[in-house]
């Protein structure tokens, strides 16, 4: 069966990547953070309250924080891996000559740039996954603790790196991979301070400051997709006791 011309060039992405061992030396990376993690939280064992083993709740609240501090690191590894990949994934074709020798061929630019994306997507998704579930499972072994929606964790996960992704390719066809990356790079950095922004707004019952950081949230929708993130890690007595609606809001999350 003949390959598409998209398929073709991202079959040639997801090659050089590993030739280049960039998903290797990531997914090792990120094993030695998951090895710190599994430690880290086999000692919460170890905590005492008055003297007596911490609470089943209290422990798996503490889980829970040092999971998403930690997949938080992931979100940004993974979302500055994917700029950083995608910036000069086109320009640097164009300014070295390849991508001129690629299209002299029966392919479209549409096929061309469909096909990086395909390709890096590709590598975005594998190791989003790869290193998400590793990491979950290993602190549900060491905890017993599984938070209440891993699969729609997964999907804000590589939503967020899909998105600045896309949008660095897309720079990537009108720019230089390193002004690209840098744009990219600090609009991320300002959705992601536009959502703590609003959160100070929110606190504050400021609706000025509210407004801004929902205005700078809308750049891109990547401290969004990561709010849900949190939301689908979250325990159910933590996100009843920030709201304040009590007993009720775990009992509708547990059904």
């Amino acid at each position: 069966m003949t390959m598409t011309p998209a398929l073709v060039v991202a079959r040639q992405v997801v090659r050089e990547a590993a030739r280049r061992r960039l998903l290797l030396a990531l997914i090792l990376l990120t094993i030695v953070v998951i090895a710190l993690t599994v430690w880290g939280v086999s000692r919460i064992d170890d905590l005492r309250n008055a003297g007596q083993p911490l609470p089943e709740a209290q422990k798996k609240t503490i889980v829970s924080q040092l999971l998403i501090l930690v997949m938080f690191m992931f979100s940004w590894v993974l979302s500055l891996a994917a700029v950083f990949i995608a910036a000069p994934a086109i320009s640097g074709e164009l300014e070295s000559g390849i991508a001129l020798a690629l299209l002299a061929r029966p392919m479209s630019r549409a096929e061309y740039v469909v096909g990086k994306w395909l390709g890096l997507v590709t590598l975005v998704v594998v190791y989003g996954v790869t290193a998400a579930i590793i990491e979950l499972v290993a602190v549900q072994v060491v905890s017993g603790y599984l938070p209440p929606h891993p699969v729609e964790f997964l999907g804000f996960l590589l939503s967020e790196g899909v998105v600045i992704l896309t949008f660095a390719l897309m720079l990537s066809t009108r720019l230089a991979g390193m002004v690209g990356g840098v744009i990219a790079a600090i609009l991320f950095g300002i959705a992601w301070m536009g959502g703590i922004v609003g959160g100070v707004g929110a606190a504050f019952n400021n609706a000025t400051i509210t407004h801004v950081g929902t205005a700078t949230k809308l750049i891109l929708p990547t401290d969004g997709l990561w709010r849900g993130a949190v939301w689908s890690l979250e325990p159910s007595l933590v996100i009843a006791a920030q709201s304040g609606l009590g007993p009720a809001v775990v009992r509708s999350r547990e059904v």
